[in-house]
């Protein structure tokens, strides 16, 4: 029988802020049977989709993906911040609460037409994974699949990826 994830999610309320109820995956990454579950699962969902690439934005991304990518035997490679990756890069935009940020992909890690899965700890407003998404297609990928531990459904970011399809383990 599958563990009930949400068992190993830590609520704490109004973090970053008054009114926010953050979902901390911590105690399910210090759990080893927790973790290699949320693993299991997406990496069963991965399977389905023959995935070539793991693609994760910094930094829950990498704890999401590359364990996936581990166990599926393909490639793992990071969306990060501007000017955390060196040789030549192509980056994508996307809106915070207050401003933008921007995230950077090495042009050398999507081949065309690969089959990349992309991976976050957390589904929110979608703003994150959809710059992922852009630069992996913009690179000649294909993005297959999405897949997240949690998604917070309310922020709706569910409506930025509808023509992608999505994996969340757990909803709140």
């Amino acid at each position: 029988m599958a563990l009930d994830l949400k068992q190993y999610i830590a609520s704490i309320p109004d973090y970053p802020e008054k009114g926010i109820v953050f979902r901390d995956i911590s105690p399910l990454m210090a759990d080893g049977a927790a973790y290699t579950e949320a693993t299991n699962q997406i990496v069963s969902y991965a399977r389905e989709r023959n995935v070539e690439m793991i693609v994760g934005p910094e930094a829950r991304g990498f704890i999401v993906g590359c364990p996936v990518a581990y166990e599926l035997g393909v490639g793992f490679a990071p969306a990060r911040k501007k000017g955390k990756l060196p040789n030549e890069t192509i980056s994508a935009s996307y809106s915070l609460e207050y401003g933008t940020a921007e995230l950077q992909l090495q042009r050398a890690a999507i081949k065309p037409g690969q089959r990349v899965l992309v991976t976050d700890d957390l589904l929110a407003t979608g703003g994150t994974i959809s710059a992922t998404i852009e630069m992996v297609e913009a690179l000649g990928g294909i993005v297959v699949g999405t897949a997240f531990i949690i998604e917070l459904t309310d922020l709706k970011g569910r409506d930025k990826l509808k023509d992608y399809d999505i994996l969340s383990l757990l909803k709140y």
